[in-house]
Protein backbone atom coordinates (compact mmCIF):
# COMPACT_ATOMS: atom_id res chain seq x y z
CA UNK A 1 0.00 0.00 0.00
CA UNK A 2 1.38 3.39 -1.03
CA UNK A 3 1.21 6.63 0.96
CA UNK A 4 0.93 9.86 -1.04
CA UNK A 5 1.66 13.14 0.69
CA UNK A 6 -0.49 16.08 -0.54
CA UNK A 7 1.56 19.10 -1.54
CA UNK A 8 0.70 22.44 0.02
CA UNK A 9 4.10 24.03 -0.44
CA UNK A 10 5.36 22.84 2.94
CA UNK A 11 9.09 23.55 2.91
CA UNK A 12 11.70 24.45 5.51
CA UNK A 13 14.53 26.97 5.35
CA UNK A 14 17.99 25.35 5.82
CA UNK A 15 19.51 28.75 6.67
CA UNK A 16 17.25 29.34 9.70
CA UNK A 17 19.25 29.83 12.91
CA UNK A 18 17.30 28.41 15.86
CA UNK A 19 19.22 30.40 18.46
CA UNK A 20 19.04 33.87 16.88
CA UNK A 21 15.84 32.91 15.01
CA UNK A 22 17.06 34.67 11.88
CA UNK A 23 17.42 33.62 8.27
CA UNK A 24 20.23 34.11 5.80
CA UNK A 25 19.95 37.40 3.94
CA UNK A 26 20.79 35.55 0.72
CA UNK A 27 17.99 33.02 1.16
CA UNK A 28 15.43 32.76 -1.64
CA UNK A 29 12.46 30.61 -0.64
CA UNK A 30 11.76 29.10 -4.06
CA UNK A 31 15.44 28.26 -4.59
CA UNK A 32 16.81 27.37 -1.15
CA UNK A 33 13.96 25.93 0.96
CA UNK A 34 13.62 22.14 0.92
CA UNK A 35 10.85 19.52 0.85
CA UNK A 36 10.56 16.60 3.26
CA UNK A 37 11.85 14.12 0.67
CA UNK A 38 15.03 16.21 0.40
CA UNK A 39 15.54 16.45 4.15
CA UNK A 40 15.57 12.73 4.91
CA UNK A 41 18.11 10.14 3.90
CA UNK A 42 15.34 7.55 3.79
CA UNK A 43 11.87 7.39 2.27
CA UNK A 44 9.04 9.13 4.16
CA UNK A 45 6.28 8.66 1.56
CA UNK A 46 5.78 6.86 -1.73
CA UNK A 47 4.52 9.78 -3.76
CA UNK A 48 3.15 13.30 -3.90
CA UNK A 49 -0.43 14.41 -4.54
CA UNK A 50 -0.68 17.76 -6.32
CA UNK A 51 -4.08 19.48 -6.48
CA UNK A 52 -5.14 21.90 -9.18
CA UNK A 53 -7.12 23.76 -6.50
CA UNK A 54 -3.94 24.34 -4.49
CA UNK A 55 -1.92 25.43 -7.51
CA UNK A 56 -4.54 27.59 -9.25
CA UNK A 57 -7.09 28.34 -6.54
CA UNK A 58 -10.79 28.71 -7.22
CA UNK A 59 -11.11 32.43 -7.94
CA UNK A 60 -8.76 32.22 -10.91
CA UNK A 61 -5.03 31.74 -11.38
CA UNK A 62 -3.11 33.28 -8.49
CA UNK A 63 -5.75 32.59 -5.83
CA UNK A 64 -4.14 29.29 -4.78
CA UNK A 65 -1.11 28.66 -2.59
CA UNK A 66 1.25 29.00 -5.52
CA UNK A 67 2.54 32.31 -6.77
CA UNK A 68 2.08 33.00 -10.46
CA UNK A 69 5.81 32.45 -10.97
CA UNK A 70 5.68 29.08 -9.18
CA UNK A 71 2.72 27.96 -11.26
CA UNK A 72 4.44 28.94 -14.49
CA UNK A 73 7.57 27.06 -13.50
CA UNK A 74 5.61 23.94 -12.53
CA UNK A 75 3.93 23.87 -15.94
CA UNK A 76 7.16 24.69 -17.77
CA UNK A 77 9.54 22.15 -16.22
CA UNK A 78 7.05 19.54 -15.00
CA UNK A 79 6.34 18.25 -11.51
CA UNK A 80 9.35 15.95 -11.21
CA UNK A 81 11.85 18.75 -11.69
CA UNK A 82 9.75 21.31 -9.80
CA UNK A 83 9.67 19.12 -6.68
CA UNK A 84 13.34 18.16 -7.14
CA UNK A 85 12.55 14.47 -7.37
CA UNK A 86 15.65 13.83 -9.44
CA UNK A 87 17.40 13.59 -6.04
CA UNK A 88 15.31 10.52 -5.16
CA UNK A 89 16.70 8.22 -7.86
CA UNK A 90 17.34 5.53 -5.27
CA UNK A 91 13.66 5.46 -4.33
CA UNK A 92 11.65 7.20 -7.10
CA UNK A 93 8.37 8.79 -6.04
CA UNK A 94 5.15 8.82 -8.05
CA UNK A 95 3.19 12.02 -8.59
CA UNK A 96 -0.61 12.02 -8.63
CA UNK A 97 -2.77 14.93 -9.68
CA UNK A 98 -6.28 15.72 -8.50
CA UNK A 99 -8.64 18.68 -8.63
CA UNK A 100 -8.74 19.55 -4.93
CA UNK A 101 -12.52 19.26 -4.63
CA UNK A 102 -12.49 20.59 -1.05
CA UNK A 103 -11.37 23.99 -2.35
CA UNK A 104 -14.65 24.40 -4.24
CA UNK A 105 -17.00 22.33 -2.10
CA UNK A 106 -19.44 25.24 -1.69
CA UNK A 107 -19.77 25.81 -5.43
CA UNK A 108 -22.79 24.50 -7.32
CA UNK A 109 -20.56 22.88 -9.93
CA UNK A 110 -16.76 22.46 -10.21
CA UNK A 111 -15.01 25.62 -11.48
CA UNK A 112 -12.93 23.65 -14.00
CA UNK A 113 -13.70 21.80 -17.21
CA UNK A 114 -12.48 18.28 -17.97
CA UNK A 115 -10.21 19.65 -20.70
CA UNK A 116 -8.64 22.14 -18.27
CA UNK A 117 -7.91 19.34 -15.81
CA UNK A 118 -6.45 17.08 -18.50
CA UNK A 119 -4.26 19.93 -19.76
CA UNK A 120 -3.03 20.60 -16.22
CA UNK A 121 -2.12 16.95 -15.65
CA UNK A 122 -0.39 16.70 -19.00
CA UNK A 123 1.65 19.89 -18.60
CA UNK A 124 2.72 18.84 -15.09
CA UNK A 125 3.64 15.38 -16.44
CA UNK A 126 2.00 13.47 -13.61
CA UNK A 127 2.17 9.69 -13.33
CA UNK A 128 -1.47 9.41 -12.26
CA UNK A 129 -4.48 11.70 -12.61
CA UNK A 130 -7.81 11.75 -10.78
CA UNK A 131 -11.00 12.62 -12.68
CA UNK A 132 -12.83 15.88 -12.04
CA UNK A 133 -15.29 15.44 -9.17
CA UNK A 134 -17.65 17.22 -6.78
CA UNK A 135 -17.24 16.10 -3.18
CA UNK A 136 -20.17 14.89 -1.06
CA UNK A 137 -19.87 15.72 2.65
CA UNK A 138 -22.87 13.89 4.09
CA UNK A 139 -23.17 10.33 5.31
CA UNK A 140 -26.15 8.36 6.60
CA UNK A 141 -26.02 4.57 6.46
CA UNK A 142 -29.77 4.33 7.06
CA UNK A 143 -30.41 6.05 3.71
CA UNK A 144 -29.71 2.60 2.24
CA UNK A 145 -32.95 1.26 3.73
CA UNK A 146 -36.19 1.52 1.69
CA UNK A 147 -38.02 3.46 4.40
CA UNK A 148 -35.37 6.21 4.41
CA UNK A 149 -34.45 6.29 0.73
CA UNK A 150 -36.72 9.28 0.07
CA UNK A 151 -34.77 11.32 2.64
CA UNK A 152 -31.63 11.50 0.50
CA UNK A 153 -31.11 15.19 -0.39
CA UNK A 154 -31.46 15.92 -4.11
CA UNK A 155 -28.19 17.85 -4.26
CA UNK A 156 -26.27 14.77 -3.11
CA UNK A 157 -27.72 12.70 -5.93
CA UNK A 158 -26.89 15.48 -8.37
CA UNK A 159 -23.29 15.67 -7.15
CA UNK A 160 -22.80 11.93 -7.50
CA UNK A 161 -24.31 11.84 -10.97
CA UNK A 162 -22.25 14.84 -12.08
CA UNK A 163 -19.08 13.22 -10.73
CA UNK A 164 -19.81 10.03 -12.68
CA UNK A 165 -20.61 11.94 -15.88
CA UNK A 166 -17.37 13.90 -15.56
CA UNK A 167 -15.48 10.65 -14.96
CA UNK A 168 -16.89 9.26 -18.20
CA UNK A 169 -15.89 12.36 -20.16
CA UNK A 170 -12.47 12.35 -18.48
CA UNK A 171 -11.69 8.76 -19.49
CA UNK A 172 -13.05 9.19 -23.02
CA UNK A 173 -10.88 12.25 -23.69
CA UNK A 174 -7.89 10.67 -21.93
CA UNK A 175 -8.07 7.80 -24.42
CA UNK A 176 -8.76 10.02 -27.43
CA UNK A 177 -5.74 12.20 -26.64
CA UNK A 178 -3.59 9.12 -25.85
CA UNK A 179 -2.38 10.64 -22.60
CA UNK A 180 0.36 8.83 -20.72
CA UNK A 181 -0.69 9.22 -17.09
CA UNK A 182 -2.86 6.51 -15.51
CA UNK A 183 -6.46 7.71 -14.95
CA UNK A 184 -8.41 7.23 -11.73
CA UNK A 185 -12.17 7.70 -11.61
CA UNK A 186 -13.70 9.23 -8.47
CA UNK A 187 -16.45 7.53 -6.46
CA UNK A 188 -18.51 9.86 -4.27
CA UNK A 189 -21.30 8.61 -2.01
CA UNK A 190 -23.41 9.19 1.09
CA UNK A 191 -23.78 5.56 2.31
CA UNK A 192 -22.22 2.13 1.78
CA UNK A 193 -24.54 1.18 -1.10
CA UNK A 194 -24.22 4.54 -2.83
CA UNK A 195 -20.43 4.19 -2.81
CA UNK A 196 -20.76 0.66 -4.19
CA UNK A 197 -23.05 1.86 -7.00
CA UNK A 198 -20.53 4.57 -7.92
CA UNK A 199 -17.66 2.06 -8.07
CA UNK A 200 -19.77 -0.30 -10.17
CA UNK A 201 -20.51 2.50 -12.67
CA UNK A 202 -16.86 3.50 -12.86
CA UNK A 203 -15.79 -0.06 -13.57
CA UNK A 204 -18.32 -0.26 -16.40
CA UNK A 205 -16.81 2.93 -17.83
CA UNK A 206 -13.45 1.14 -17.92
CA UNK A 207 -11.58 2.38 -14.83
CA UNK A 208 -9.04 -0.03 -13.32
CA UNK A 209 -8.14 2.40 -10.51
CA UNK A 210 -10.76 4.26 -8.49
CA UNK A 211 -10.31 7.05 -5.95
CA UNK A 212 -12.88 7.04 -3.16
CA UNK A 213 -13.68 10.57 -2.00
CA UNK A 214 -15.68 12.32 0.71
CA UNK A 215 -14.45 10.03 3.51
CA UNK A 216 -12.32 12.53 5.41
CA UNK A 217 -15.02 13.31 8.05
CA UNK A 218 -16.17 9.69 8.39
CA UNK A 219 -15.49 7.51 11.41
CA UNK A 220 -13.49 4.34 10.90
CA UNK A 221 -16.52 1.97 11.17
CA UNK A 222 -18.28 4.04 8.47
CA UNK A 223 -15.27 3.83 6.18
CA UNK A 224 -15.01 0.07 6.71
CA UNK A 225 -18.74 -0.40 6.09
CA UNK A 226 -18.46 1.47 2.80
CA UNK A 227 -15.37 -0.49 1.73
CA UNK A 228 -17.14 -3.73 2.58
CA UNK A 229 -20.07 -2.74 0.35
CA UNK A 230 -17.66 -1.74 -2.42
CA UNK A 231 -15.86 -5.10 -2.13
CA UNK A 232 -19.04 -6.87 -3.19
CA UNK A 233 -18.97 -5.17 -6.61
CA UNK A 234 -15.23 -4.52 -7.01
CA UNK A 235 -13.49 -6.54 -9.69
CA UNK A 236 -10.40 -8.46 -8.50
CA UNK A 237 -8.01 -6.22 -10.45
CA UNK A 238 -9.63 -2.91 -9.52
CA UNK A 239 -7.40 -0.87 -7.21
CA UNK A 240 -8.78 1.68 -4.73
CA UNK A 241 -7.23 4.93 -3.53
CA UNK A 242 -8.61 6.64 -0.40
CA UNK A 243 -8.61 10.43 -0.75
CA UNK A 244 -7.51 12.20 2.45
CA UNK A 245 -7.91 9.23 4.80
CA UNK A 246 -5.34 8.30 7.46
CA UNK A 247 -5.95 5.26 9.65
CA UNK A 248 -2.64 3.47 10.16
CA UNK A 249 -4.23 1.04 12.62
CA UNK A 250 -6.66 -0.15 9.94
CA UNK A 251 -4.42 -0.39 6.90
CA UNK A 252 -4.52 -4.20 6.86
CA UNK A 253 -8.32 -4.11 6.69
CA UNK A 254 -8.16 -1.45 3.99
CA UNK A 255 -5.73 -3.59 2.01
CA UNK A 256 -7.99 -6.59 2.29
CA UNK A 257 -10.80 -4.52 0.76
CA UNK A 258 -8.68 -3.62 -2.27
CA UNK A 259 -7.11 -0.34 -1.14
CA UNK A 260 -3.64 0.00 -2.65
CA UNK A 261 -2.94 3.67 -1.86
CA UNK A 262 -4.11 6.66 0.14
CA UNK A 263 -3.12 10.25 0.85
CA UNK A 264 -3.20 12.48 3.92
CA UNK A 265 -1.62 15.56 5.47
CA UNK A 266 -2.53 14.53 9.03
CA UNK A 267 0.98 13.56 10.21
CA UNK A 268 2.27 16.99 9.24
CA UNK A 269 -0.75 18.98 10.41
CA UNK A 270 -0.95 17.31 13.82
CA UNK A 271 2.47 18.74 14.61
CA UNK A 272 0.91 22.20 15.02
CA UNK A 273 -2.87 21.81 14.71
CA UNK A 274 -3.58 19.21 17.39
CA UNK A 275 -4.01 20.21 21.02
CA UNK A 276 -2.08 17.21 22.36
CA UNK A 277 -0.65 14.78 19.81
CA UNK A 278 2.12 16.81 18.19
CA UNK A 279 5.21 14.56 18.21
CA UNK A 280 4.95 10.97 16.93
CA UNK A 281 6.88 7.98 18.15
CA UNK A 282 6.37 4.42 16.94
CA UNK A 283 3.93 3.65 19.75
CA UNK A 284 2.40 6.94 20.89
CA UNK A 285 2.37 10.73 20.51
CA UNK A 286 3.60 13.50 22.82
CA UNK A 287 2.48 17.08 23.37
CA UNK A 288 4.90 19.71 22.05
CA UNK A 289 6.18 22.34 24.48
CA UNK A 290 4.55 25.67 23.71
CA UNK A 291 6.78 28.73 23.91
CA UNK A 292 4.98 31.21 21.62
CA UNK A 293 6.66 34.34 20.32
CA UNK A 294 5.28 37.38 22.13
CA UNK A 295 4.70 39.26 18.87
CA UNK A 296 3.28 36.19 17.14
CA UNK A 297 0.62 35.10 19.63
CA UNK A 298 -2.77 36.80 18.97
CA UNK A 299 -4.16 36.05 22.43
CA UNK A 300 -1.13 37.47 24.21
CA UNK A 301 -1.03 40.52 21.94
CA UNK A 302 -4.69 41.18 22.73
CA UNK A 303 -3.97 41.07 26.47
CA UNK A 304 -0.97 43.35 26.06
CA UNK A 305 -2.99 45.92 24.09
CA UNK A 306 -5.74 45.74 26.71
CA UNK A 307 -3.20 46.58 29.42
CA UNK A 308 -3.63 43.22 31.15
CA UNK A 309 -0.03 42.14 30.55
CA UNK A 310 3.09 44.29 30.30
CA UNK A 311 5.04 43.54 27.12
CA UNK A 312 8.48 43.57 28.84
CA UNK A 313 7.14 41.07 31.38
CA UNK A 314 5.93 38.75 28.61
CA UNK A 315 9.24 38.97 26.79
CA UNK A 316 11.08 38.17 30.00
CA UNK A 317 9.01 35.02 30.52
CA UNK A 318 9.52 33.98 26.90
CA UNK A 319 13.30 34.44 27.16
CA UNK A 320 13.48 32.59 30.47
CA UNK A 321 11.64 29.58 29.01
CA UNK A 322 13.95 29.38 26.01
CA UNK A 323 17.10 29.74 28.12
CA UNK A 324 16.02 27.12 30.62
CA UNK A 325 14.98 24.64 27.93
CA UNK A 326 18.41 24.99 26.37
CA UNK A 327 20.05 24.53 29.77
CA UNK A 328 17.83 21.52 30.56
CA UNK A 329 18.78 19.85 27.29
CA UNK A 330 22.43 20.32 28.25
CA UNK A 331 21.86 18.94 31.76
CA UNK A 332 22.38 22.34 33.38
CA UNK A 333 18.84 22.97 34.68
CA UNK A 334 16.34 20.86 36.60
CA UNK A 335 13.07 19.64 35.11
CA UNK A 336 11.01 21.39 37.78
CA UNK A 337 12.66 24.73 37.08
CA UNK A 338 11.69 24.46 33.41
CA UNK A 339 8.12 23.38 34.22
CA UNK A 340 7.72 26.30 36.62
CA UNK A 341 8.83 28.78 33.95
CA UNK A 342 6.58 27.23 31.30
CA UNK A 343 3.61 27.40 33.68
CA UNK A 344 4.25 31.05 34.46
CA UNK A 345 4.45 31.98 30.79
CA UNK A 346 1.36 29.94 29.89
CA UNK A 347 -0.57 31.84 32.56
CA UNK A 348 0.16 35.02 30.57
CA UNK A 349 -0.63 33.88 27.02
CA UNK A 350 -3.32 31.27 27.75
CA UNK A 351 -4.81 31.73 31.24
CA UNK A 352 -7.05 28.89 32.32
CA UNK A 353 -4.97 26.19 30.65
CA UNK A 354 -2.20 24.11 32.17
CA UNK A 355 -0.04 21.79 30.06
CA UNK A 356 2.50 21.21 32.83
CA UNK A 357 1.68 17.50 33.18
CA UNK A 358 2.16 16.87 29.44
CA UNK A 359 5.34 18.98 29.43
CA UNK A 360 6.77 17.10 32.40
CA UNK A 361 6.17 13.82 30.59
CA UNK A 362 7.73 14.76 27.26
CA UNK A 363 10.70 16.59 28.80
CA UNK A 364 11.35 13.71 31.17
CA UNK A 365 11.14 11.08 28.40
CA UNK A 366 13.15 13.12 25.86
CA UNK A 367 11.76 11.20 22.85
CA UNK A 368 13.72 13.33 20.37
CA UNK A 369 16.98 12.04 21.85
CA UNK A 370 16.19 8.43 20.95
CA UNK A 371 14.79 9.20 17.48
CA UNK A 372 16.99 8.29 14.52
CA UNK A 373 15.40 10.64 11.97
CA UNK A 374 17.48 13.43 10.39
CA UNK A 375 15.30 16.15 11.94
CA UNK A 376 15.73 14.99 15.54
CA UNK A 377 19.42 14.20 15.13
CA UNK A 378 20.03 17.70 13.80
CA UNK A 379 17.68 19.86 15.88
CA UNK A 380 17.68 18.08 19.23
CA UNK A 381 15.22 19.60 21.71
CA UNK A 382 14.19 22.35 19.24
CA UNK A 383 11.97 19.83 17.45
CA UNK A 384 9.71 19.55 20.51
CA UNK A 385 9.14 23.31 20.79
CA UNK A 386 5.78 24.55 19.54
CA UNK A 387 7.11 27.82 18.22
CA UNK A 388 7.11 29.29 14.72
CA UNK A 389 6.78 27.62 11.34
CA UNK A 390 10.39 26.44 11.05
CA UNK A 391 10.26 24.31 14.21
CA UNK A 392 6.63 23.26 13.78
CA UNK A 393 7.00 22.17 10.17
CA UNK A 394 10.19 20.23 10.91
CA UNK A 395 8.28 18.42 13.66
CA UNK A 396 5.68 17.65 11.00
CA UNK A 397 8.42 16.23 8.79
CA UNK A 398 9.52 14.05 11.72
CA UNK A 399 5.92 12.83 12.03
CA UNK A 400 5.91 11.84 8.35
CA UNK A 401 9.08 9.83 8.94
CA UNK A 402 7.52 8.01 11.90
CA UNK A 403 4.12 7.55 10.24
CA UNK A 404 5.66 5.88 7.19
CA UNK A 405 7.43 3.41 9.48
CA UNK A 406 4.27 2.76 11.45
CA UNK A 407 2.47 2.05 8.19
CA UNK A 408 5.06 -0.46 7.03
CA UNK A 409 5.07 -2.13 10.43
CA UNK A 410 1.29 -2.62 10.31
CA UNK A 411 1.58 -4.09 6.81
CA UNK A 412 4.33 -6.46 7.91
CA UNK A 413 6.90 -4.84 5.63
CA UNK A 414 10.52 -4.06 6.37
CA UNK A 415 11.08 -0.74 8.11
CA UNK A 416 13.77 1.54 6.63
CA UNK A 417 16.50 2.20 9.15
CA UNK A 418 19.70 4.15 9.46
CA UNK A 419 21.76 1.01 9.96
CA UNK A 420 24.96 1.05 7.96
CA UNK A 421 25.60 4.76 8.26
CA UNK A 422 29.15 5.80 9.01
CA UNK A 423 29.31 6.87 12.69
CA UNK A 424 29.48 10.63 13.25
CA UNK A 425 29.22 11.35 9.54
CA UNK A 426 26.55 13.89 8.70
CA UNK A 427 23.88 12.65 6.32
CA UNK A 428 22.71 14.69 3.35
CA UNK A 429 19.46 15.41 5.17
CA UNK A 430 21.28 16.71 8.23
CA UNK A 431 23.47 18.91 6.06
CA UNK A 432 20.43 20.35 4.30
CA UNK A 433 18.73 21.12 7.59
CA UNK A 434 21.78 22.85 8.99
CA UNK A 435 22.26 24.94 5.88
CA UNK A 436 25.53 23.35 4.76
CA UNK A 437 24.15 22.11 1.43
CA UNK A 438 21.65 23.63 -0.91
CA UNK A 439 19.66 21.59 -3.44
Amino acid sequence: MKFFFPDSQDLVDPSFDFISERRSRERLRHRDDVYAHQVFSERVYDGLLVSKGIVDGVGGVGSGKYTLAQRHRLLRVGAREFFRLQDTAGHPLEIMGDCGAFTYVREKVPPYSVDEVLDFYQECRFDLGVSLDHVILAYQANWDTPEHADQIPTDLKERQELTLELAGEFLQKHRARRMRFQPLGVAQGWSPRSYARAVERLQKLGYARIAVGGMVPLKTPEILASLEAISKVRKPKTQLHLLGVTRSDNVVQFRDFGVTSFDSTSPLRQAFKDERDNFYTMDRAYTAVRVPQVEGNPGLQKRIKAGQVAQPLARGHERRCLDQLKAYAAGECSLEEVISSLQAYEHLYDPGHDHSSAYREVLSDRPWASCDCDVCKTLGYHVILFRGAERNRRRGFHNLWVFYRRLRRELGLSIPSAEGRVPHRRTRGEALLSGEVYP
